[in-house]
């Protein structure tokens, strides 16, 4: 009874649309983790020597649970598509017609049956292990301890066995990856440019998300055409995880070839952290370049080989270690230039980079000479600053789009804008944080277990499904997926970011003055429209989308 209710639970929307293969999966993950409660239940009832029913009763109780189970599943499968299509809806995504519930039912099925063995063979392994033990001390002690033995053994050949043996492939075929020479990036003639010939980062040890981020962006030429003003190349610097054996190492590197491009004349200069890959959000970098006529440096450096969920899972530390070694030679250098005479300095992150980029800058080291600000989009969960804002927001302001105080440190955006007035004063230093109702990476809990996140309340955000509603345990399992598949959405919904809305956090944060509301608004619609035709022309051959 509590599999099919947690098998229903499964089906109903969360944040992202999910295929039948996901949601079989999980709607069988589901229905393992109900049965498993239930039969712990009975166990539990049994081992209190509570009384029971008798055996007439207990046969009418499983026919009428058995048919209450049977109705509550064809009515949630009958209505998948309908909840499906509700997340579609606010995404404009076309509706679908079917949801494929034999489809759903079979890999549910797989799914329980391969979890079922493995929970029978935990059983067995325990009551061997407490039989072994019930000669030397009393049985109910070794019962417990067999338990635990066994969990502890599961859980060494998982972690130390199977984690790391697929760890060890994953990190090798993202290596293989990045190592790939794209044809189409042939290595750049001009001397300024970074990997070119006269550069001190050679073109190969750059990546395959390094080569991809200095080869692309507008030139100048391209700049002036949309501004119809005279407009510069924009500064990209990019140092891979090949270019030296330590993070420290690197990161000089990066600041010397920064030098050599002569970055530091430049109006702005913004901080990179990437995402665990080593990608640049393009609708973040291209946007900023455009709002200043070129007049931009940006510098970069990769810290890892794996996607940001696995980076973060794996490799946690490596990220901050690296945008922080980033950040301190870049501000030290920074600091001793005049300060008429230096850019202002920015901070930008999409995803895991947010995370790091939050870590990079120690407010007791700037508050003597503070940066200029930070762009932040797409902040993971575990974002220390950003928690710590959205838990001490202004009271009546919802979770998914907080305000914080007066809004002169750190306002927050999200497709239709912030809500704190653009004439609203800000302070000396510009903290935005864009973010979509719909990102589970950022809104993922792991207390949604059991409790109801205080995002879904109303009003909820204007990409958040009406239908959405909180179910213990599942909730938190549907979240996990949708993180999963969190870029698998149109651009502007999800995990995916557009390039409109990085227009809007940019002006906002760099103070960009010299653009008309006309001007703006036509540069919106030129970038979007260029970032999704690059996304349909790409979109089965590029894996590295949202990074």
């Amino acid at each position: 009874m509590l599999g099919a209710l947690f098998f229903a639970a499964a089906l109903t929307p969360t944040l992202i649309p999910r295929s039948y293969l996901t949601q079989g999966a999980l709607a069988g993950g589901c229905f393992a983790i109900g049965y498993l409660t239930g039969v712990l239940w009975r166990r539990l009832w049994h081992y209190l020597e509570l009384p029971e029913p008798s055996p007439r009763a207990r046969s009418m109780a499983n026919a009428l649970a058995a048919a209450g189970c049977l109705l509550v599943v064809i009515i949630a499968l009958g209505r998948t598509a309908e909840w499906q299509n509700s997340i579609r809806t606010v995404m404009k995504m076309a509706p679908v017609e079917t949801a494929h519930p034999l489809k759903v039912c079979a890999i549910a099925l797989l799914t329980f049956v391969v979890l079922l063995v493995l929970g029978r063979l935990f059983v067995l392994v325990s009551r061997f292990l407490a039989g072994r033990k019930g000669r030397i001390i009393p049985r109910k002690l070794a019962n417990v301890l067999g338990v635990l033995v066994a969990a502890l053994l599961f859980w060494s050949i998982a972690s130390n066995v199977l984690i790391n043996t697929a760890f060890n492939a994953l990190d090798s075929s993202f290596r293989e990856l990045d190592a790939l020479q794209e044809p189409e990036r042939p290595q750049p003639a001009g001397a300024e440019r970074t990997g070119s010939s006269a550069s001190l980062v050679k073109w190969k040890e750059l990546g395959r998300m390094g080569r991809r981020f200095v080869a692309s962006g507008p030139t100048a030429t391209e700049i002036s055409a949309v501004t119809g003003k005279p407009a510069q190349n924009p500064v990209r610097v990019y140092v891979g995880l090949g270019s030296r054996d330590t993070a420290q190492a690197r990161a000089r590197l990066a600041l010397e070839e920064l030098k050599r491009q002569h970055g530091f004349e430049r109006r702005i200069l913004v901080v990179i952290t990437p995402t665990g890959t080593g990608w640049i959000d393009p609708s973040a970098m291209d946007t900023v370049e455009y709002l200043h006529h070129g007049d931009v440096a940006s510098i970069a450096m990769q810290y890892s080989y794996l996607n940001s969920p696995l980076s973060l899972l794996f490799q946690p530390e490596y990220g901050a270690e690296a945008s922080r070694a980033l950040f301190a030679e870049i501000y030290g250098y920074w600091t001793t230039l005049p300060k008429d005479k230096r850019p202002k300095l920015y901070l930008h992150g999409l995803s895991l980079g947010a995370m790091n980029s939050e870590k990079s800058a120690e407010l007791f080291e700037t508050i003597g000479d503070p940066i200029a600000g930070a762009l932040w989009s797409g902040a993971p969960f575990e974002s220390r600053i950003w928690r710590s804002i959205t838990a001490n927001r202004n009271p009546g302001t919802p979770e998914w789009l907080p305000e914080f105080r007066d809004g002169r440190f750190v306002r927050f955006m999200n497709q239709n804008g912030p809500t704190v007035p653009a004439d609203a004063p800000w302070g000396p230093m510009r903290v935005v944080y864009l973010q979509y109702s719909s990102d589970a990476i950022t809104f993922f809990a792991y207390r949604d277990a059991y409790q109801a996140p205080a995002w879904m309340n109303a009003p909820r955000g204007p990409d958040v499904s009406p239908e959405l509603r909180w179910y213990p345990v599942v909730t938190m399992l549907q979240l996990a997926l949708d993180m999963a598949v969190a870029t698998n959405t149109p651009m502007g919904y999800g995990h995916v970011y557009a390039p409109e809305h990085y227009v809007d956090a940019w002006v906002a944060v760099t103070d960009v003055r010299d653009w008309s509301a006309d001007a703006i608004a036509k540069l919106k619609e030129q970038l979007a429209a260029k970032a999704r035709q690059t996304s349909v022309d790409h979109a089965d051959d590029d894996p590295d989308r949202g990074g």
